[in-house]
């Protein structure tokens, strides 16, 4: 029984270590064919970097307002009668928007005007009377005082129906409408809001250290994410004397045209306030840094030639660089490269220092200082 064992024990031995023998020269093989394996070159895309103009500006962000905008009232009090405007429709100056009732006026008018007639009658009779001597000049003087105020109080009275029409004071869109047919309306009662959009202001606040670069008459550019597809222009047209104590900020207007009010009061917008000096940058496209909590790099593509094969190779070498302002799909690089060198523009979170490229551009992406993406 023994001797069965063992020799089944000596089988087993035997048959692992055949199978631990014929692996181990696999996988000497297999390393063999490492490390003589060559690795592809990998396929990037560059942009060679030259210098550029770019031009100079203050950002803000912004409100809009209305260069004309009040909220139309009543000036006398009564029940709306007639409402002659839609919400959201253009008025022109002096248009009537709504009628009150007048009723009562108009029968005060009529005997206002009865006793002005009878006042004028009065006094052309004593006025002859007196010729003749019949009445005295005192007579004369209460009549024609009688005549001025029964002609006054027509004037009061027709000035108060005039009044009950509400009217447009300047041109513009109408907002939403605050009243109803039959409402009972008290001095001072909103009825609509009125506001002249074209053109419009936009209010910005720039800090203390830049008042000295502005001037009225510099040219502002508008971005809006309610038009993104669209820039708006306009002008500085003032600068407030004072500096806010709290923020150290001063408040700026500029005039904006608007010819299809796409920019409505209170919207917030993007400022730049285009300043009339250049600044020579060396851009790359963001898409080339690599960017990391110890320092932002790019990898710059560096032509050498083979030591066996004597063939120019593109090799990669990382670069860290220091980053100024970004403009659209570039970012200006202050410190770290060098004109003309090249850099790889995508998929750079793959790559290291000494890596094998070539380049295809064919697919590179389309980098723009002003770039304008469709909607997503």
């Amino acid at each position: 029984m023994f001797k069965k064992i063992f020799v089944a024990s000596i089988g087993v031995v035997l048959l692992v270590g055949s199978i631990v023998y014929i692996k181990l020269g696999q996988f000497t093989v297999l390393g063999e064919a490492a490390q003589n394996m060559v690795m592809p070159p990998t396929t990037v895309t560059s942009e060679t970097i030259s210098e550029a103009q770019w031009e100079q500006v203050i950002t803000a962000t912004a409100t809009v307002s209305a260069a004309q905008g009040v909220t139309v009232s009543a000036e006398a009090g009564g029940r709306v009668t007639e409402i002659l405007f839609e919400s959201d429709a253009t008025a022109e100056e002096s248009q009537a928007l709504l009628q009150l009732d007048t009723s009562t006026e108009e029968s005060q008018l009529a005997s206002a005007q009865a006793s002005a007639a009878l006042a004028r009658t009065e006094l052309a009779r004593l006025r002859k009377l007196v010729k003749k001597k019949l009445s005295s000049q005192d007579a004369v003087d209460r009549a024609s005082a009688e005549v001025k105020e029964t002609v006054a109080q027509v004037g009061v009275i027709q000035t108060t129906i005039q009044k009950k029409t509400v009217r447009a004071p300047f041109s513009g869109r109408l907002g939403l409408r605050q009243v109803n047919p039959g409402q009972i309306l008290a001095v001072g009662d909103p009825v609509v809001a009125l506001q002249m959009l074209d053109p419009v202001y936009v209010d910005f606040s720039v800090p203390q250290q830049k008042l000295s670069r502005l001037k009225r008459g510099m040219t502002v550019r508008i971005a809006s994410d309610a038009s993104p597809e669209e820039s708006f222009e306009g002008e500085i047209t003032a600068i407030n004397l004072e500096v806010d104590p709290v923020t150290r900020n001063v408040q700026v207007r500029s005039q904006v045209s608007n010819p299809h009010e796409k920019l409505r009061t209170g919207m917030f917008v993007n400022v730049e306030v285009v300043l009339p000096e250049t600044r020579k940058v060396l851009a790359v496209p963001a898409t080339a840094v690599l960017f990391a909590p110890f320092g932002n790099s790019v990898f710059v593509i560096d032509e050498k030639p083979n030591e066996e094969t004597g063939e120019t190779e593109k090799l990669l070498r990382q670069q860290f660089i220091t980053l100024g302002q970004a403009r659209g799909d570039y970012v200006d690089v202050t410190d770290g490269l060098k004109q003309g060198e090249t850099v790889v523009t995508s998929g750079v979170f793959k790559l290291h220092t000494g890596m094998k490229v070539v380049i295809d551009n064919t697919l590179a992406p389309d980098n723009s200082l002003t770039p304008s993406p469709g909607n997503s």
